[in-house]
């Protein structure tokens, strides 16, 4: 007791602190989202997220050797489809020859080391701006898994390190990984979106994709029916568990700073590597308070960061990644 316990004592200088860190931050904790659209020479900066863009493939691959050199070692691929190309069965996330099929292609090429992992979900190629496919109103689960094995083997055919099943669809993990054992990919991950909640901090991203549900009366109105209830914690257990017995190699919590309780709930309940998503209206927040002044940047950026690590978080995918790997480096 005091005064002989002064916890005082390991606070006393930074030299201390550091000896005696729980935590610490590397740019290897680090997945960077990164956003493809069409064409060649095409950089579009996303309104509501300042210095991230929606890029061509050209760009792109600067862009990873650029952040490879920083020390991250792992990339979460969105594609912007064109409208054309949208339907209600999702086709053409496994087109062999899609955007998404290109881009694994073409970063593995580039650098084989970067672990590449595609996002598997229909919203970008639904003309609802859905998860899965719809039919009488309703989202078909069934239905939607079949097409999303079928995209994570084309993305597996194509060089993915992992897949990264975002949909939150019943028994898709383990559809996911029986096809790709059948087909000659045992070595290729799941990271699974396993406790991914219906948040209202997605909107800068559905922009970026234009993935929005969109507003007809005969379709659901929002992704309730399928992402998790915010009200809810042990929940996330129970998803957990069935996607690990279904085969998950990595578990994603989505969104972050909002859902910390669950990441620590995941961790001390399962040995198995968790990351989080600090999605993009946390980085929106952060980056508007910033530009009004009323916090600082980086000091922020990097505190929210370790909050996660603090937590329990093996892996942190954000769009920060290659800003803190930067500050982490001087």
């Amino acid at each position: 007791m005091f005064p002989y316990n002064r916890p005082r004592r390991l606070r006393k200088n930074e030299s201390v602190r550091s000896l005696v860190r729980e935590c610490s931050l590397s740019p290897n904790d680090f997945i960077l989202p990164i956003f493809i659209s069409e064409g060649k020479n095409v950089k579009h900066e996303i309104s509501s997220m300042p210095g991230i863009y929606r890029q061509s493939l050209d760009l792109t691959i600067e862009e990873v050797k650029e952040i490879w050199d920083l020390g991250i070692k792992a990339v979460n691929i969105y594609v912007k489809v064109n409208s054309d190309l949208k339907d209600n069965t999702g086709k053409e996330a496994w087109n062999p020859d899609g955007l998404m099929q290109q881009t694994i292609k073409a970063i593995k090429d580039t650098i084989p080391e970067m672990i590449v992992m595609p996002d598997v979900a229909l919203d970008p190629y639904s003309i609802y701006g859905h998860d899965g496919i719809i039919g009488n109103g309703q989202i078909l689960n069934d239905e939607t898994v079949e097409a999303l094995v079928k995209m994570s083997v084309s993305h597996a055919e194509a060089g993915a390190d992992f897949v990264a099943p975002s949909d939150m669809m019943d028994g898709r993990i383990g559809a996911i990984r029986e096809a790709l054992e059948e087909s000659g990919f045992p070595d290729v991950g799941i990271m699974s979106y396993a406790a991914k909640y219906a948040s209202a901090f997605y909107g800068p991203f559905r922009e970026a994709l234009d993935s929005a549900p969109v507003d007809n009366q005969e379709i659901p109105k929002d992704k309730k029916s399928y992402q998790m209830d915010y009200h809810n914690a042990y929940e996330a257990l129970r998803e957990v568990e069935e996607d690990i017995a279904e085969g998950a190699d990595i578990v994603m919590v989505k969104p972050g700073m909002a859902y910390l309780d669950i990441v620590r709930l995941v961790k001390e309940n399962y040995n198995i590597p968790v990351s989080v998503f600090q999605v993009s209206g946390e980085y929106a927040m952060i980056k508007a308070a910033a530009a009004n002044g009323w916090l600082d940047h980086d000091k922020v950026m990097i505190e929210s960061l370790t909050a996660f690590k603090r937590a329990g978080a093996d892996l942190i995918s954000t769009y920060f990644a290659k800003e803190a790997a930067k500050l982490l480096q001087t």
